[in-house]
């Protein structure tokens, strides 16, 4: 049949501020109306039409909108793996309509965007993505009631086809990727200053802007890619390039010409999925041809990230009613994805928001359970469709985390490389202290539980290391033995449910120790064997289910009750490793012992399976080989590795603490997680105390060549240079190799003195919600939005909404929140570059995924110094991190925020925007650090408003 337009004969719905809705109704009727008066109004016309019935929900304090037309549901079925922000506003410029001036034109723009939305998939009908879409279509219906399928069918043109369950199996059409041969080594041959000044010449084209900053850039860029002298002493290059320089493409001229070369790729890792989308679009012009961009660029990153097709298939096959459409969008998605990334790649963030919790990040493999080869989709596995892709690639674009966890695995999927280009390199100090951590906590013990058990009954797809193991065991027998004293002294880790008990008393417990000889009871049946059981495994004392495990839990939450402060309960508590609460060295003992128990046979087994693998006279099958491979680097990956970090912080209660002042190679505390004012966990924890250490060793110092740049590597604020490159170099780990760095500074070509003002408010109490509340109010309005507001704590963030949310409504000014809104970050940050008059509260640590050029970030406020957080980590490194200067240490932390947050207000030249802090005991040396020529004023709020609304009128 031909394809016809079915709108629904619906109502159509906006919210533009909390407690008020725009409604259109079916005849053409606009209202404004109250959020009290939207229930019964739906309740007469029926569901509506709305662009994100979640957050419009929360919006008008409704439980939900059962049955709605979401047009982001709509979106996401006709233009899979697209992108728009999710509002009228954002939709509309995502299809190249004019967008809604106010919540009555946005409200009458949704029926207009439902229509062209289904014009599209009609002209697309016949395309190969749409093959099975009405059967899919129809399934939904089927089995949800899916409001949107007589409209779909009806674009196209099938309305009486049958629904189909094969329509969900996507899988049936991916291609599989194929084994190539290894690559031949890589060349060595150099990329001259001159060389790369010319590929950035050829990558920008003719009539380009002329920027000389730019080509020294890539002269100086280009030395990180000249072949080293020494192992171990890569060739380094720290640049800093002002923002406007133009550094992405200075880098990329200089890398993708060396990679052309040699034959090997060269990994750019950027610390926020902003720069690395960025990084894509730049690439674009050095690869107009997107099949020979998917050929030459890979972005990579940790599997955690990826639609895992096992984790889908078995949701699709169990999957409940409620949960279908939230998989049949994926399926659509998963036949256009470039790359099967779930988190920050074309995946829409909204979409997960439109659903119950868990409904699609538990598609993604979260949890180590990756059976590799085993896995019947592992030929078309998107991860391994990307670790391919990459070895042949010549730019890898990746983040820090992924290439710092890759070096503490020993290479990971992808092995090390040669070259490396750290982007954002201000934050390799922090990327390196997530990366190279440990934390011994419930969550983690019970994790690795899950991981050697499975979820003991309960549902899910956890195998446990015995059903990863099965179909080997028949063959070798030798495993069962090792593999049974695993799972025995597995149980010594917290149980199920270890979340409502760990925080009873010990003395709570005293009846256990009746039951201290008896043996754990096995799910599996009475049939466990005794511990001790396998040649050469040493026998241990029997336990209860989870005893010292969580025993251990127990006396580190009493630690740190007793020497902490009575706080606020909401926030989380920690203190000093030493000295040791009384129950703590006994529990710490027991557990000790009990990993020990656990290390023993896994190590064993371990070494069995490595036997197996190198045995001359054995002839295993290929399948089964793969098999024993995986499962010996799950083996040392997924449990030796945190065992052996564990034992070692265990063994450290054990020893004597240091003297005061004494330099330490780790920094040891205990620490109890607080959610809604209950303690829900507690822990073992240690860092680095310098974690640029083992950037250094592990990650720098193997490769030939490491570029770091950033925008902001100095303390503006040192008046003596050298001190601020040393500074600089002790933040990037530079001072730990043995080569020093080229270093190379590009100012900005940005003119701040004449385009933006800074401001101190001198009259206000910072302390005062109200206040501050009042002091935001009148400047987002003076704004006429485009404002962002960053908050040091997240109560004061929710107290400051609540009061401004209606007077900007009343104004027109959108606002939104992180921790009010039904949206995640990165959602909320597409939406406030789309709407240009609207207005974001976020915390400080948003900052970093702000990049939104022109007038929809014109006002930055924060509400105070954003000081590096007093914590235990913290007070050890201003001690010996700080040179002998432990003030100056915190206040080039606040500094570096305070620049880093004004360098979202200019991303262009012809950019304006105004900076305001409103906390009046601002010390002047913290503005030292902001750009060239901007000359902070401290005014009263009602003087600093005046200049603010002048300043930005002034085009």
């Amino acid at each position: 049949m031909p394809p016809r337009l079915l709108l629904p004969d619906a109502p159509a719905l906006v919210a533009p501020a909390p407690g008020r809705a725009a409604l259109l109704t079916p005849d053409g009727e606009l209202s404004l109306l109250r959020a009290a008066q939207v229930p019964a109004a739906l309740r007469e016309l029926g569901p509506p039409i709305c662009v994100h019935a979640p957050a419009t929900a929360r919006r008008l304090n409704l439980p939900g909108l059962p049955g709605a037309w979401d047009l982001l549901e709509l979106f996401a079925f006709c233009l899979p793996a697209q992108p728009a922000p999710p509002t009228p506003r954002g939709l509309a410029l995502a299809l190249e309509m004019p967008p809604p001036t106010d919540a009555e034109s946005a409200a009458a723009l949704l029926p207009e965007i439902a229509t062209e939305l289904l014009r599209r998939l009609a002209r697309a009908r016949n395309a190969p993505l749409n093959r099975d879409a009405g059967a899919l279509a129809a399934r939904l219906a089927e089995a949800a009631d899916w409001p949107w399928t007589p409209s779909v069918l009806a674009a196209l043109g099938q309305p009486g086809i049958r629904p189909s369950r094969d329509a969900l199996k996507v899988w049936r059409v991916l291609p599989d990727w194929e084994e190539a041969a290894p690559p031949p080594p890589p060349g060595s041959h150099p990329v001259s200053p001159a060389e790369a000044r010319a590929k950035l010449a050829e990558i920008l084209g003719e009539g380009a802007e002329q920027r000389p900053s730019q080509a020294d850039f890539a002269s100086a860029a280009s030395l990180a890619f000249t072949p080293r002298d020494l192992p171990g002493e890569p060739r380094l290059v720290l640049a800093e390039a002002g923002t406007g320089t133009g550094k992405t493409l200075g880098y990329v001229a200089p890398a993708s010409l060396w990679a052309e070369r040699n034959g090997a790729p060269v990994w750019i890792a950027t610390y926020t999925r902003n720069l690395q989308r960025q990084l894509d679009q730049e690439l674009a012009r050095l690869y107009p041809d997107p099949e020979e961009r998917r050929q030459k660029v890979v972005i990579r990153k940790g599997r955690e990230n990826y639609l895992c097709l096992l984790n889908y298939d078995e949701a699709v096959s169990g999957a409940m009613p409620a949960r279908l459409v939230a998989l049949g969008l994926v399926a659509r998605w998963a036949l256009a994805t470039r790359d099967g990334d779930l988190l920050g790649g074309d995946f829409p963030g909204w979409l997960a928001e439109l659903f119950p919790a868990g409904a699609i990040s538990l598609l993604a493999d979260r949890r180590g359970e990756c059976i590799h080869s085993a896995c019947p989709h592992w030929k078309r596995c998107y991860v391994e469709h990307s670790i391919r892709r990459a070895a042949t690639a010549n730019l890898v674009v990746a983040n820090h985390a992924l290439v710092m966890v890759q070096a503490a695995l020993g290479g990971g999927d992808d092995g090390p490389a040669l070259r490396y280009v750290f982007d954002e390199g201000h934050h390799l100090f922090d990327a390196a202290d997530g990366a190279f951590s440990a934390e011994l906590s419930g969550a983690e013990m019970a994790e690795l539980r899950r991981w050697l058990l499975g979820n003991e009954g309960g549902r899910g797809r956890a195998r446990g290391l015995r059903r990863r193991l099965e179909e080997l065991l028949a063959e070798h027998p030798a495993l069962v033995p090792p593999l049974d004293l695993t799972e025995h002294s597995a149980r010594a880790l917290p149980a199920s449910g270890w979340w409502d008990r760990w925080a009873a008393l010990p003395e709570a417990d005293a009846e256990r120790a009746e039951d201290e000889d008896e043996m754990p009871e096995d799910p599996r049946g009475p049939s466990l064997p005794a511990p001790g059981a396998a040649p050469g495994i040493p026998r241990r004392a029997a336990f209860r289910d989870g005893t010292p495990a969580e025993d251990f839990l127990r006396a580190v939450r009493a630690q740190v009750l007793a020497r902490t402060a009575e706080g606020d309960p909401l926030y989380d508590a920690e203190c000093d490793l030493h000295p040791l609460h009384d129950d703590l060295p006994e529990a710490a003992a027991a557990l000790e012992t009990a990993l020990e128990s656990l290390r023993d046979p896994l190590k064993h087994l371990g070494k069995l399976i490595t036997d197996l693998l190198e045995d001359p006279d054995l002839e295993l099958e290929t399948g089964a080989r793969i098999r024993l491979e995986t499962a010996s680097r799950s083996i040392d990956r997924r449990a030796l590795m945190p065992l052996t970090a564990w034992l070692a912080m265990l063994r450290r209660l054990r020893e004597d603490p240091n003297e005061p002042g004494q330099r330490p190679t780790y920094v040891d505390w205990l620490a109890l997680t607080r959610r809604e004012g209950r303690d829900i966990d507690s822990g073992l924890h240690r860092h680095w105390l310098d974690p640029t250490v083992p950037f250094a060793t592990q990650v720098a110092a193997p490769a030939h060549g490491v570029l770091i740049a950033s925008a902001t590597l100095r303390d503006a604020a040192r008046q003596d240079p050298e001190a601020a490159w040393r500074e600089a170099e002790a933040r990037t780990g530079v001072q730990h190799l043995p080569s020093p760095a080229i270093r190379a500074a590009l100012p900005s070509p940005f003119d701040y003195a004449a385009n933006t003002r800074a401001f101190v408010v001198e009259d206000i109490t910072r302390e005062s919600p109200g206040q501050i509340a009042a002091a935001m109010q009148q400047l987002f309005l003076a704004a006429g939005g485009g404002a962002l507001g960053l908050f040091t704590a997240i109560r004061r963030l929710r107290e400051v909404h609540a009061r401004i949310a209606p007077a900007l409504a009343e104004a027109g000014l959108p606002l939104y929140a992180q921790h009010v809104d039904a949206m995640d970050s990165a959602t909320l940050v597409d939406i406030f570059r789309a709407e240009e008059d609207s207005c974001l509260l976020g915390t400080d640590a948003l900052r970093d995924g702000v990049d939104v050029p022109g007038r929809a970030l014109r006002l930055l406020v924060f509400d105070r110094v954003p000081w590096p957080r007093p914590s235990i980590l913290h007070r050890e490194r201003r001690i010996h991190l700080s040179g002998g200067r432990p003030s100056a240490y915190d206040d080039a932390i606040a500094r570096h925020r305070l620049r880093q947050a004004f360098g979202r207000l200019i991303r262009r030249a012809d950019d304006r925007g105004v900076f305001v802090l409103l906390d009046p005991r601002t010390p002047s040396r913290l503005l030292a650090g902001l750009p060239e020529g901007v000359t902070p004023q401290r005014l009263g709020l009602a003087e600093t408003v005046r200049q603010t609304t002048a300043f930005l009128a002034e085009r």
